[in-house]
């Protein structure tokens, strides 16, 4: 079902503005849906309905048109306002950047049906690449006419609005192990969401586990098969895409609390110390903002590789310890006026938490960076 009035081809479209427009509304509803463990379903509402949903698809197939630096920019704004919202909106947002990344810079014609229909019936796409990294997981057992498909994935952000579950499972064949690519329908029987999302931070996210019992995925809906445990091209493309948006979230999430902050401590006498915390904590923000810029940069290449791989993942380990120690900074800034919920910056300080979680932590990600330093192979390092 087509939910809009097709969107005039070359129509003008800003991403940032538009999430700008919403940022009182998105606001509104952050700390209740916090607080009772509860997925941003009216946000994500909100979004659909100002057409940030098709933001990243082609101009060409009906969407906004913006390229990655816009959509990040576009989540760090809805951030400011609500983490969980953004970053929830970051595995769609990514899953839609990547297939219209390689319709307009490979001219991969099999990825414009998906991205057609992303913008006439604004559907949400799911992630579930924490639980998918290069090893794959799930079993995919093959039966006539395509597989047989079994598995638990947890981290599936805003899992109870999904449309389309883009998710894999592993194949064991000839005595190798290969990992197949499809989409679900989050509406098959097969399909269920488990209510384990429970956490720290990012509560609103509703990053439930979801569990495939037997789903059938025909032949033709496998996207792409390939070795498990190994970095294949795709995966350059969706590392070098996929983390500046979800980085971009953080970086909002900083952002909020270094402005809560500098409120607060207004309200007081301004002393020595006052002005020390102020400072180190904005430049803390500003090294995140720095680190998020090489992110960028090596999208801006259109080159995704090993070697964007390593910056982008570099940048992300970068800007997590910048925007991690910022929002500590703003926790000592604000003094004892920021432990109160109603401040809003508590909340920020269990969101930016997240940032330490998402592939590659920091071992693998240091692995990886001296491997190429070394001049050694990384394909099998992730």
């Amino acid at each position: 079902m087509t939910l809009t009035a097709e969107r005039p081809v070359g129509a003008t479209f800003d991403a940032v503005a538009i999430a700008e427009s919403l940022s009182e509304q998105i606001a509104a509803g952050a700390a209740e849906a916090d607080a009772e463990d509860r997925f941003v379903a009216e946000n994500y509402a909100l979004l659909k309905g100002a057409g940030l949903v098709e933001a990243g698809v082609p101009k060409e197939l009906g969407g906004g048109g913006a390229e990655v630096r816009e959509l990040a920019a576009m989540l760090r704004v809805l951030a400011r306002s609500c983490g969980s919202t953004a970053l929830a909106f970051a595995m769609h947002t990514h899953q839609v950047a990547i297939p219209a990344w390689r319709w307009k810079y490979q001219k991969v014609a099999a990825v414009e049906p998906l991205l057609k229909r992303i913008a006439a019936d604004r559907i949400i796409l799911l992630s579930s690449g924490g639980s998918d990294w290069i090893n794959g997981s799930g079993v995919a057992r093959k039966v006539e006419g395509g597989y047989r498909i079994s598995g638990r994935k947890i981290f599936t952000s805003g899992a109870a609005a999904g449309d389309v579950f883009m998710t894999g499972a592993v194949l064991e064949e000839d005595g190798q192990k290969y990992v197949l690519h499809f989409g679900a329908s989050m509406k098959a029987p097969e399909v269920k969401i488990l209510d384990t999302w429970h956490t720290l931070g990012m509560r609103g996210t509703g990053s439930h586990d979801v569990v495939l019992d037997e789903l059938f995925v025909p032949d033709a809906g496998v996207a792409l098969k390939r070795k498990a445990g190994e970095w294949h091209p795709l995966f350059h493309i969706i590392s070098t895409i996929a983390f500046p948006l979800i980085y971009a979230a953080y970086l909002g999430v900083a952002d909020s609390a270094c402005r809560i902050a500098l409120e607060l401590a207004k309200k007081r006498p301004i002393t020595h110390d006052t002005r020390a915390l102020a400072g180190k904590m904005v430049t803390e923000l500003r090294g995140a903002e720095a680190a998020h810029e090489t992110m960028l940069a090596a999208v801006d290449r259109n080159a995704p590789s090993a070697d964007t791989v390593n910056d982008v993942m570099m940048g992300k380990t970068l800007g997590a310890d910048h925007a991690i120690r910022a929002v500590e900074l703003a926790m000592e800034l604000a003094s004892g006026a920021g432990f109160y919920r109603a401040a809003g910056l508590e909340r920020r300080f269990r969101d930016i938490q997240g940032a330490r979680f998402h592939a590659m932590q920091r071992g693998p990600q240091s692995q990886y960076a001296g491997a190429l330093a070394l001049g050694e192979s990384v394909a099998t390092v992730f």
